[in-house]
């Protein structure tokens, strides 16, 4: 254990700070000053970030900030036990034992079991109490070492790392087994580290104390084991604690469903246990479908739909990008090499001239152009097929998002028929909805056992079509065309100022919040109608052109400030962000710009919105056009008067920059902390049970 912590890495009855960021930098720079970190700004703004999305207070006065960071050459802890309690988001009140878990990027699986064996020892009473009456650091590290020393030689005899209560939970002596209920459950959080095995032992206990048996599979990062197939199907209920998808969330089809997010699982163990009980002889209970964990607001009961609808409809955006990308990128080559010719129709052919040279033409036969006209036509044709799935791949992967694997066959089906009705995207996203829906929902049913096999592979994907399919040619597609039709020829005529008005907005949108949801919605709505852009049709080239131009002026703006203009107004820290953030920015990474939007927002996302508005008035007004939904300007073959998009970057990329640095050097900042101090109170009624982002 001593690779882990040390006695350098804990202090005693010591004062860190008012605020939770206080005591996260100390104990980062703790970290750092003992060679395990090379930046401790770097591994506080990371823990700090990760803090700001849900508290990691739990029950008892304990906190266990975490986080994954570049900066961490080795995993280490770093205590903490406070002299006055500091606020970590508890729902019974402040923390005085802090425990900060600091994780390389590539940490391995045994150190992850450590890790949360350490976790799930930091909610049982005796552990905490002897960490309280601890007289050294010698004797913090003694008690960690004794709780988790022989953990790593374990791990490397396992297969799994199923909650070591789990199995004992239905051993309990004393009890008659055929009258106990019997719930499994998954535990998980993106980081994996502490939460999701916290969650799993206080659930065990939980059912324990209930009479009940209970078995976990924690899906966290360190190696997992499933659960055994026929424990799952002598269940009489499920319990899902988690903020990420469960993965092979079918298996747990039909059984009744309590579910909630994972801290939830940490705080209210009894509760969701209760729920689970009670659910479990309740027929008109929610149950497994096979939907992601973030996917139906049917499934979730706490989750409102806004807040679904936004995820279905980015994760099919998401999903539908491979095939933007690539097809774009290969039409914009075929472009390159054989000219804007390529995609025309001579006179006398049926067939545009890709497709004539294909079909009429071989690399023993070449045309009269050439090699490269030939070429260049194949790349062509291989990104206009590419692009032809842009609609099918949208709906598919929205009903995905919403029924998950049995919604994917009618989500193709009925964003094919939306195609064969020319309503592009708009009508995608209505038809994966509609598919979706209907398949979710079809998947609800209560239908005999030796029914439930047939149902995701024929019955859902076969009436769930009919449905979605069918109100899409009968009586949906139509109007939609009619509306896509109009979208287009206002797009089409837009001029002037109406032209710079849309690139001001989309510029705002994209510097708004970096890479989050304002940021993606901008993003989704140009790469949603890039398939409908041609060279006679060029606005869906020009809102992408202006989309990509905006999301590379943060970045870059953060470097031209931070590195030349006014290096005396960052941290050495920030200057080297900004080393890397010329790269990041030139590439289309607007997250590069988040550390120092993270450390300042109050001047650094006003400015960048300034700078991003520039970029997409002059990219607009000069008719700028991308054929690519990604790639900076490593894509310049893929721009469309290339010299005007460039200047409109610049452009951006100054204002920001030199608005940046009058905010900086002739605006006040907030003492830091005063809006979390401000917020302490308010934190403390917040509802735990709101699903969030661990």
């Amino acid at each position: 254990m001593s690779t882990l912590i040390n006695t350098k890495l804990v202090g005693l009855d010591e004062n860190l700070g008012e605020t939770s960021s206080d005591v996260i930098r100390a104990l980062a720079a703790r970290v750092a000053a003992d060679g395990r970190a090379g930046s401790a700004e770097s591994l506080a703004d990371d823990a700090i970030k990760r803090e700001a999305s849900v508290g990691t207070g739990v029950p008892g006065g304990i906190a266990i900030p975490h986080a994954r960071s570049s900066s961490v050459s080795e995993p280490t802890l770093a205590m903490s036990r406070l002299a006055r309690k500091v606020p970590f988001g508890a729902p019974d009140g402040d923390a005085d034992i802090v425990f900060m878990i600091a994780v390389p990027e590539g940490a391995d699986a045994d150190h992850m079991t450590v890790l949360s064996t350490l976790a799930r020892a930091l909610i049982r009473d005796d552990f905490t109490a002897a960490l309280r009456a601890a007289a050294t650091p010698a004797d913090v590290v003694a008690l960690v070492d004794a709780e988790v020393g022989g953990e790593v030689d374990a791990a490397r005899g396992v297969t799994g790392t199923t909650a070591p209560a789990a199995g004992s939970a239905g051993q309990n002596s004393g009890s008659d087994s055929g009258h106990r209920v019997k719930l499994v459950g998954v535990t998980a959080c993106p980081t994996g580290i502490a939460h999701t095995y916290m969650a799993a032992d206080a659930l065990v206990a939980a059912a324990k104390r209930l009479g009940a048996d209970l078995q976990i599979e924690t899906q966290g990062s360190g190696r997992v084991t499933p659960l055994d197939p026929a424990v799952i199907e002598a269940a009489d209920a499920v319990i899902f604690a988690v903020d990420v998808d469960v993965r092979d969330r079918g298996r747990f089809a039909g059984k009744p469903l309590v579910q909630g997010p994972v801290k939830r699982g940490v705080d209210e163990p009894t509760a969701m246990v209760e729920e689970a009980i009670a659910a479990s002889t309740d027929p008109r209970a929610a149950r497994v479908t096979g939907s992601v964990a973030s996917g139906p607001a049917m499934a979730q009961g706490r989750r409102g739909f806004g807040s679904s609808l936004k995820t279905w409809l980015l994760t099919g955006v998401s999903y539908m990008i491979p095939f933007v990308a690539g097809g774009g990128l290969l039409i914009a080559l075929g472009f390159l090499l054989s000219g804007f010719g390529i995609a025309l129709t001579a006179d006398g052919h049926t067939v545009n001239n890709a497709v004539y040279a294909l079909q009429n033409y071989s690399l023993a036969n070449l045309p009269p152009e050439g090699l490269w006209y030939y070429l260049g036509a194949a790349a062509f044709q291989i990104g206009g097929a590419s692009m032809g799935f842009l609609v099918a791949a949208l709906a598919g992967y929205i009903a995905y998002a919403i029924a998950d694997r049995p919604g994917i066959a009618p989500g193709f089906v009925a964003g094919a028929i939306a195609v064969f009705m020319n309503a592009g995207f708009l009508g995608g996203l209505v038809g994966g909805l509609l598919a979706g829906a209907a398949a979710y929902y079809i998947g609800k049913l209560d239908v005999p056992r030796f029914v439930r096999g047939l149902m995701p592979v024929v019955i859902i994907p076969l009436f769930a079509s009919i449905f979605a399919s069918g109100l899409m040619l009968l009586f949906l597609g139509g109007p939609i065309a009619s509306l896509m039709k109009a979208l287009t020829d206002f797009l089409n005529g837009l001029s002037g100022s109406g032209a710079i008005l849309l690139g001001v907005i989309l510029g705002l949108m994209m510097c708004f919040d970096l890479g989050g949801p304002v940021n993606k919605v901008a993003y989704a709505f140009a790469v949603a109608g890039l398939s409908a852009g041609s060279v006679d049709n060029p606005a869906p080239w020009m809102i992408m052109a202006a989309v990509m131009g905006a999301g590379m002026v943060p970045p870059l703006a953060m470097a031209l400030a931070s590195t030349v203009l006014y290096r005396k107004g960052f941290s050495q820290v920030e200057r080297t962000n900004g080393g890397a953030a010329w790269l990041l920015g030139a590439s289309f990474i607007s997250e590069g710009a988040i550390p120092f939007a993270a450390a300042d927002p109050l001047r650094v996302i006003p400015a960048s919105m300034v700078g991003g508005a520039v970029t997409g008035a002059i990219s607009m007004a000069a008719g700028v056009t991308s054929q690519a939904p990604h790639g900076g300007i490593f894509v310049f073959f893929a721009i469309g008067n290339l010299l005007m998009w460039i200047v409109a970057i610049l452009s951006g990329t100054v204002v920001t920059a030199v608005v940046l640095v009058a905010l900086k050097r002739f605006v006040r900042r907030r003492p830091v902390g005063a809006d979390e101090k401000e917020a302490a109170s308010a934190a403390a009624v917040v509802d735990q049970r709101e699903p969030v982002a661990v």
